[in-house]
């Protein structure tokens, strides 16, 4: 049984359960993957390459189906890209940010969200301003306003970090660390990564490998294992 994203003011859930997906070529991406998140919060998953990141997300965002086991997610997805050029469409930061508000919203409600959200990522009285001007971390800003405007409260961001100077890395974690934990906050994000000093900045960290997710950990913990074992290896 597949249950597909739904929006609810409660606090988000999200449960996979048992979840397996193969692709076409044979790769098993997901094998009997299970974990829970019921509360808000940033929860980082750490994982090499090949082990079921993406798919993962494909399959919360509801892109394709799990062949095995369940998934429960009440709460309404977005997914922020590596690389924000991939999502951002139109010419300036009011158009764009139309493009993920409800069609029965009224211009005021229109004009209210993303003066909202921009202000919220730090782009406030930029309605007006061509994407093209704008630098590699305010795309990414954009990108999550993008997000806010939907009403969005779980955040699916695939190494949000990965293509950003460090100033700008930084601002993008501060500002998904505020979103996700604020006391008024509904927000669940979950934040694919590789960079290990994210870790300290999450509720709740787990590690990827052969398409299953481990248990919930707290981030420096992941952080000092990884650093151990990368040491003894190295």
């Amino acid at each position: 049984m597949f249950i597909r994203p739904v929006n609810s003011k409660k606090s988000p859930t999200l449960l996979l359960d048992q979840v397996s997906f193969t692709w076409p070529n044979g790769v098993r991406a997901l094998d009997k993957c299970s974990f829970k998140i019921d509360k808000p919060g940033l929860w980082m998953i750490v994982g090499s390459n090949g082990s079921g990141k993406s798919t993962l997300f494909r399959l919360i965002r509801g892109m394709i189906k799990p062949q095995e086991g369940n998934i429960k997610c009440f709460a309404k997805s977005s997914l922020v890209f590596q690389n924000p050029d991939h999502q951002l469409l139109l010419p300036t930061c009011r158009s764009d940010l139309m493009l993920s508000i409800p069609d029965n919203c009224g211009y005021r409600e229109r004009t209210l969200r993303i003066r909202n959200a921009l202000n919220q990522v730090g782009l406030c009285g930029m309605e007006d301003r061509p994407i093209h001007t704008l630098s590699g971390g305010e795309k990414q800003r954009l990108a999550l306003a993008g997000a806010l405007v939907s009403e969005s409260n779980l955040l699916l961001l695939d190494e949000p970090t990965a293509l950003l100077d460090p100033q700008s890395q930084q601002s993008i974690l501060e500002i998904v660390h505020k979103l996700s934990t604020d006391g008024n906050g509904m927000i669940i994000s979950i934040w694919i990564t590789h960079r290990l000093e994210e870790l300290h900045y999450c509720n709740g960290a787990a590690m990827m490998d052969k398409g299953r997710v481990g248990p919930w950990e707290k981030g420096k913990d992941i952080f000092h294992r990884i650093n151990s074992l990368a040491g003894r290896r190295g």
